[in-house]
């Protein structure tokens, strides 16, 4: 995923906080953090692809098209970036060696794994704040005692 795809779905994501109110590309800018000049792209890129609408007039801005809990990542990331995969083994007849290529159906496999695993995340789940998950030691079943929790930050 690349950078204007994941500036995007912050973006959506600060769209979905609001419940529903438009937001100016400048108040989006200055709530995300994000340059003007790219926030405005990737506000036309969104509602071209149908996930924002734009309100013209004085309380004008951007919103959602649909709830957040309606809007899968898979179809945000795929708005931006074209069809899902780790591979480009997706697309058809997108690699000269797709015809003899041994590991192509287990790549479609991971990217049918990968896409339906973000079909099911929603733009409101990724709202959510969760707290970090603590580590699984380096050493975990290895018989080798774990590093301590301080040590493990460092070690990382």
């Amino acid at each position: 995923m690349n950078r204007l795809t994941d500036y995007g779905i912050v973006l959506l994501t600060a769209l979905a906080t609001e419940g529903g109110s438009g937001l100016p590309a400048r108040e989006l800018a200055a709530r995300t953090a994000l340059p003007l000049p790219t926030v405005v792209k990737l506000l036309k890129l969104l509602g071209r692809a149908g996930l924002l609408v734009s309100h013209r007039g004085t309380k004008g801005g951007y919103s959602l098209a649909r709830p957040a809990r309606e809007v899968s990542m898979a179809e945000v990331i795929e708005a931006l970036e074209g069809p899902l995969g780790i591979t480009e083994c997706h697309v058809p007849e997108s690699c000269e060696h797709e015809s003899l290529c041994p590991t192509r159906p287990n790549w479609m496999k991971v990217n049918r794994v990968l896409h339906d695993a973000l079909e099911r995340l929603t733009l409101e789940e990724m709202t959510r704040v969760t707290a970090p998950r603590e580590p699984e030691p380096a050493f975990a079943g290895s018989g080798m005692p774990a590093l301590p929790t301080a040590a493990r930050s460092v070690v990382r």
